[in-house]
């Protein structure tokens, strides 16, 4: 389900602004392989269209939660962000992509897009259930947040014996 805002009731001279609160629907994310679910999957946002004197301005802002598995232990992570975003679309805007949202088309505006990629830029770089995150053994994999633990030295495979010989010569 995607949520737009259409463009054409609005009749604005420069100056002037229209704010509203919207619900916005958000799917869930899929980052490195993992699934992330918005809770809710609908959110308030405060959303502004001013009209400048050469295009228009849109601003977006909402708060957000995503549930979804730790990037180190595959546990349950939860993060929280409060989103701020601004686009502009030129009024002629010609061939500079710059001058131009990919968010509005044929006069909608497309605001659960518009959220989802705002979102997406301000998450880190991994979701962890926690700053501290152990992990996950890369022995036995047993999660080394429940149970912290070492392995002794295992010997070896015996396969590797002529590489070993190798590598103590250099």
């Amino acid at each position: 389900m995607m949520t737009t805002f259409s463009l054409r009731a609005l009749k604005l001279r420069s100056g002037e602004s229209y704010r509203d609160e919207r619900e916005i629907a958000l799917e869930p994310i899929t980052l490195g392989g993992q699934r992330y679910l918005p809770v809710p999957g609908k959110v308030g946002a405060d959303f502004t269209v001013t009209r400048a004197s050469t295009g228009t301005v849109f601003e977006l802002r909402f708060t957000v939660r995503l549930h979804g598995p730790c990037y180190r232990c595959t546990g349950d992570a939860v993060v929280e962000r409060t989103i701020s975003a601004r686009e502009y679309q030129a009024a002629s805007p010609g061939e500079a992509e710059e001058l131009q949202t990919p968010y509005v088309v044929d006069r909608r505006l497309d605001l659960s897009a518009w959220a989802r990629d705002a979102l997406v830029l301000e998450l880190p770089d991994k979701i962890l259930c926690r700053a501290d995150c152990a992990g996950l053994c890369p022995e036995c994999g047993l999660d080394l947040n429940v149970r912290p633990h070492e392995h002794d030295d295992v010997e070896p495979d015996p396969r590797w014996a002529a590489l070993a010989q190798l590598r103590d010569r250099l």
